[in-house]
């Protein structure tokens, strides 16, 4: 059995909280009428959760290879912090979606 690094763990978390900070910042900006911001922030967001994904890839990779790791509570908090960031990244598109659909309404 390996050990994941705290290093790569909160790389993980680092991006993954980037990307979500980005989401929400996609969504206050839509709210505001800034649409284009909006969409510049959601790339953004797409971009460090994609990070965070590629370590968490390659982590899945070595254990395909049979290099299992031992799993600490800081790597399933990593896992989750990501998941929650890869949904509020999807609800983000959403909500600037609708704001960009009423502002051509109104």
């Amino acid at each position: 059995m390996t050990t994941i690094s705290e290093e790569t763990i909160f790389q993980i978390i680092l991006h993954g909280g980037d990307g979500k900070s980005h989401a929400m910042e996609a969504i206050a900006l839509a709210k505001s009428g800034d649409i284009e911001g909006a969409e510049a922030k959601l790339k953004d967001a797409e971009a460090a959760i994609n990070q965070a994904h590629h370590i968490q890839t390659s982590l899945i990779q070595e254990e395909v290879r049979g290099n299992n790791a031992t799993v600490s509570l800081l790597m399933v908090h990593a896992q989750d912090h990501l998941m929650t960031s890869i949904t509020v990244k999807d609800l983000a598109r959403e909500f600037v979606d609708m704001y960009k659909a009423i502002s051509k309404q109104g």
